[in-house]
Formats: structure tokens, sequence, C-alpha cells
């Protein structure tokens, strides 16, 4: 979906097929088919935006094939579907029974995570729909905390100088995203500045995970200052928001947090004390005992739908997302262009919220991307065709 927005400026707003995990090139196809296009027409839209999550395999069987690539371009136009942006963060397995820490692997430090970033420009700017030159890419922040990242800083500097020389082959600028996350060396977006700065590359910057923004505390108003101060690219955003609970010490609420605690994703919970952020790797650690001050609200990382916030005595962190988009592309010009929806705990919720059947699944993405949708035209950008 396309926004003009009133500097003239077109905004690419999109939602991320992590959500359907496939980790071939053939799985990738099924998605487009069988996912990607319901929701296009449940929004009786002619064009939609897909964030689109290439796994390892699925990534090399179309970089060491030109007509695999060339194929996957086609089926995506055949289908009214366009790719600006692709999320680079999981490397596979992300559909797996149990992700939680592997997601993660291989970090920055590893080789291979530059191998495959590497690979994904290279698609990306072949993905790229004709009358567009910039696409973006969200990767992982660096590494978990238990990592060192001296050599992951070089990486970086690499890839920057192979982006660069992509620019010159083809044309096309591909940007990529560091995306703060808690628990990670780059937890929140003031932790990325001093790296990023100092990497000072205008194709490396940050990608901005509201739910990630919110479950850390942090104001959006003023991370967004602080990154514009410091000069750091904001490359995308994805539009998330987090599980919250405003009075974690009852016990109907700790029972209500305990239906989101599941075992295939990490669910990072915070709170914020008079001594500073503090913090489980996972809600049920979280959850047992008084591992976790429960004086003040607690918030966790789970992606909960856009449009259907938690039931009492829970909610979720919407107004973070709005307050963050307000601050994005509500000024007299955008601080980023690209915008992707990425609520991919569908399956991980609740088993009384989790869609049964495809068009359930269809009818959620959709009705999230008409929310935002309906907060980027109330912000004074026009819907394009």
């Amino acid at each position: 979906m396309r926004f003009r927005h009133p500097d003239g400026s077109t905004v690419h707003l999109a939602y991320c097929t992590n959500v359907h995990p496939a980790e071939t090139l053939d799985g990738v196809l099924s998605q487009l088919r069988d996912h990607c296009e319901p929701v296009r027409r449940r929004l009786g839209r002619d064009r939609l935006g897909i964030g689109l999550w290439l796994a390892k395999d699925a990534a090399h069987a179309l970089v060491t094939d030109p007509s695999a690539l060339r194929a996957l371009r086609t089926d995506l136009d055949r289908r009214g579907l366009e790719v600006v942006t692709l999320n680079g963060f999981p490397y596979e397995g992300f559909g797996a029974e149990e992700v939680k820490y592997r997601v993660y692997k291989p970090d920055w430090t590893d080789p291979e995570r530059l191998d495959h970033t590497t690979a994904l420009a290279r698609l990306l700017a072949g993905l790229l729909p004709d009358d567009v030159t910039e696409g973006s890419i969200s990767t992982l922040p660096l590494a978990w905390r238990t990592r060192r990242a001296e050599s992951a800083h070089s990486a970086l500097r690499t890839l920057g100088e192979r982006l660069d020389a992509l620019r010159e082959l083809t044309g096309r600028s591909i940007r990529v995203g560091l995306e703060p996350e808690p628990g990670c060396l780059i937890e929140t977006t003031g932790d990325a500045i001093a790296p990023l700065t100092a990497i000072a590359h205008d194709r490396i910057g940050i990608c901005v995970d509201t739910c990630h923004l919110a479950t850390s505390f942090e104001d959006p108003g003023t991370a967004l200052d602080a990154l514009i101060r410091a000069g750091v690219p904001i490359v995308k955003t994805q539009l998330s928001a987090a599980l919250h609970a405003q009075h974690p010490h009852l016990p109907e609420v700790r029972e209500a947090l305990a239906a989101f605690d599941e075992p295939r994703f990490l669910h990072q919970t915070r709170t914020a004390t008079a001594a500073g952020l503090r913090g489980t790797d996972d809600l049920g650690e979280a959850l047992k005992g008084e591992v976790l001050p429960d004086g003040a609200p607690w918030r966790a990382h789970f992606h909960v739908p856009l449009h259907a916030a938690p039931a009492a005595p829970l909610t979720s962190t919407l107004d973070v997302l709005k307050t963050a988009l307000a601050g994005l592309v509500g000024g007299p010009r955008p601080l980023t262009r690209h915008l992707e929806v990425e609520t991919y705990t569908w399956q991980a919720l609740p088993p009384e919220q989790r869609p049964r059947a495809r068009a359930q699944l269809a009818d959620g993405i959709a009705a999230e991307l008409t929310l935002a949708r309906d907060l980027l035209t109330d912000l004074g950008l026009k819907e394009l065709p």
C-alpha cells in the first residue's frame, strides 16, 4: 500500500510474511498464493506491499538462480504484490516449535550473517518495483547481550561497502536497519546511536520496532529526537504493539499473563523502577515468585494484533505505536518511508484467540492493515491506488 505524504514523497506500508513460516522457495510461492493475495483481496486493493521474509534456503535458491528470481518477481506482479522491504532478522527455523534464543544466530560476529544479508540486498535490488529505487532490510541488533561486538562492527562496515557497490551496479539503494530488541547488545534506540555513528554509513541505520520501543519503556518522542540529533538514518519502522499489564501484583493479572507464556518465542518482560529498567528474558521467568518487581506496570515482548487488544485486565501498547507513527510521518517530512506491520505471533496467542483457518488469519491481517491505513490518513497522508 502506498501513501502520498504532504511533502510529496511516497510512504510504503507492508505486512511482514514471517507470520507465514516457510524455509524454501516453494514455501514462499505458496505464501503468496495462500495468504498474501487473499489479504490484498480483502482490502479491495489492486496492490499490496509485503515485507518478505526469505529464510537461508529460500534466499540461496534465488541468489544462485537468476531465473528463479525473475519468476518470483513475475509471480508478485501477477498477484498484485510488491516488495520494497525484507525482514532479514530471522535466519532460519522461525516456524519451529521452539525458536527462543535461536533467532539471534548467526549474529553479526559470524561471517554467515554478513553473507546472508548481502544476498538479501542483491535479491531486493531485483525485486523492487520498476518505479522504486530504494529498498530496506531489517536485521538483528548485532547479537544477544552475552556476545562481544568488535567483529560485528567490522562486518557492518564491509556491508556498507557492498551496499555502495550494489548501488553503483544496479542503480538501487538498499539500506539496512539494526532493530533494537530487549536482551540484545542493542536493546534500545539509545543503545544504537554509538555503534551506528561509529560506523557512519548512510546505508546502515536503525529499524524502529514499536513493540520493542514500548517494552523497554522508551518515550517515542525522546527516542526519535535523539536519533535525529545523532544523524542516524531510520531505515524502516515495524508497527507492532506489546503486551501491557498495569497491575502485575494482582493474582488475576498474573493469571491473564500466564496465558501468553508459550514455548515458541522469547517474551522478554520489563518494568521501569526508580533504579532503572529491570527485566527477565522470558515471561514465564517474570511470573515466578518475586523475580521481577511488580509495584509498577510490566510490558512483555509479545506482538499482539494491532486491532484487537487483549481482554482486561491486560491491554496493548497501541498508544505508543500511535505516538511514534505521528513523530515518524506526521511532521513536515517523513523520517522514514517504509512501514511494516509485524505481528508474527498469531499462532502463539492463547488458544482461544488464535485463528483456526487461513481465512481467519487473512481477516486479522487485513484488519491490522486497515487500522494502520486509517492512522496514516488521519495524519494527513493520502492513500494511493
